[in-house]
C-alpha cells in the first residue's frame, strides 16, 4: 500500500489565504478558484458554513462568492446536491499526476489530505483572521482509492455522477486522471468500519504536521518511524538527508516548498498504516 500526502485547499499561491479553523475547532477545507468549474461557491456548504460568504470574507472581496471552485477531492455528500449514483473522488493531472503514476499509485492505496491553516474569528457577522495566530499545515481528509477512470475527450460512460466535477470540465487535458473512492475504509487486510472517504471534522493536534513553534509551516514534526534510515525509501520529493532530523520520538523534517503529492511505500514503513488508521479513527469518535 502506498501513503500519499496530498497538499489541496488554500494557500498563498492559491487562493491567496490559509484555510479557515473556526472558533469552534472546524476545520473548512476551501476549494481553490477555477474559472472552468460549473460549481460556483455559492452553491457548497462544508460542515454547515457555507462557502460564498466565507470566501469574500478571508480574501477580502477578491474571490467574489458567485467565482468557481475547484471543487477537489470532492469527499462529503452533503456539500452539494448530488446526482444519482455519487461517490466521493479526486482528480489529477499534469506533472503531479506523473508523479503518482511513476509512484505506482493507484486502487487500495490513500490519500491523507493536509493544507494550510489557521484560526479565525467572527466579527460583526464577517470572519477574519486571528490577528496573531500563525498558520500551519494540518491534515483535513482521506480518501482509499477504489478505482481509477482516466479521461480523454469525451466522458465515459457510466459515471455521469461524477459530470460537475472539475476535472470533468478539462477532458482536453492529457494523463487526466479519476481516483475514486473505495466504499470501505480497509487497510491490512481488514475492513476497518469506516467509508473510504470523508473529513477530519475538527482540528487536533494529532493532525498537524507543521512543529509547535516553528518559524515555518513547512517545518514538520512527524513520528520516528517516519525516518527514512536503514535503506528505505524516502518519502516522495524528500530524499535529501538534510532535510530531516531524527530524535528519540520524532524526526523534524523540513518539507519541500511546492509539490502536491508525496508518497510513502507502507511496505517499508508498516507503522504507516495504524497511524493512518488511528488518525480516521480520531475523526469519528
Amino acid at each position: 500500500m502506498k501513503l500519499i500526502l496530498s497538499r489541496k485547499g488554500f494557500d498563498t499561491a492559491a487562493g491567496g489565504v490559509p484555510n479557515p479553523i473556526l472558533p469552534d475547532g472546524r476545520l473548512i477545507a476551501l476549494p481553490i478558484p477555477d474559472g472552468r468549474s460549473v460549481i460556483p461557491y455559492t452553491a457548497i456548504t462544508h460542515q454547515g458554513e457555507p462557502l460564498g460568504p466565507l470566501v469574500s470574507d478571508l480574501t477580502r472581496g477578491r474571490i467574489a462568492p458567485e467565482a468557481g471552485a475547484h471543487l477537489d477531492p470532492d469527499l462529503v455528500a452533503d456539500q452539494l446536491p448530488r446526482r444519482p449514483g455519487w461517490r466521493p473522488l479526486f482528480g489529477q493531472m499534469g506533472q503531479a499526476q506523473s508523479h503518482l503514476y511513476n509512484q505506482g499509485v493507484g486502487p487500495g492505496d490513500l490519500f491523507l489530505f493536509f493544507g494550510l491553516f489557521r484560526r479565525v474569528e467572527r466579527l460583526d457577522g464577517a470572519c477574519r483572521f486571528v490577528r496573531d495566530a500563525r498558520p500551519c499545515h494540518v491534515l483535513w481528509g482521506w480518501m482509499q482509492v477504489g478505482d481509477t477512470l482516466l479521461l480523454g475527450e469525451a466522458m465515459p460512460e457510466g459515471v455521469a455522477w461524477a459530470h460537475d466535477h472539475p476535472h470533468c470540465q478539462r477532458l482536453d487535458t492529457r494523463h487526466n486522471m479519476l481516483y475514486i473512492a473505495s466504499p470501505r475504509l480497509t487497510l491490512a487486510g481488514r475492513d476497518t468500519g469506516l467509508p473510504g472517504a470523508g473529513i477530519f471534522p475538527r482540528a487536533s493536534p494529532r493532525q498537524r504536521l507543521t512543529a509547535s513553534g516553528a518559524g515555518k509551516v513547512s517545518a514538520w514534526e512527524l513520528p520516528a518511524w517516519f525516518h527514512p534510515g536503514a535503506g528505505r525509501p524516502p518519502l516522495s520529493y524528500h530524499a535529501d538527508p538534510r532535510r530531516w532530523q531524527r530524535h528519540a520520538d520524532r524526526v523534524e523534517l523540513q518539507a519541500v516548498a511546492r509539490g502536491q503529492e508525496f508518497v510513502l511505500d507502507a511496505e517499508a514503513y508498516p507503522e504507516a498504516i495504524s497511524w493512518a488508521c488511528e488518525l480516521i479513527h480520531g475523526a469519528h469518535r
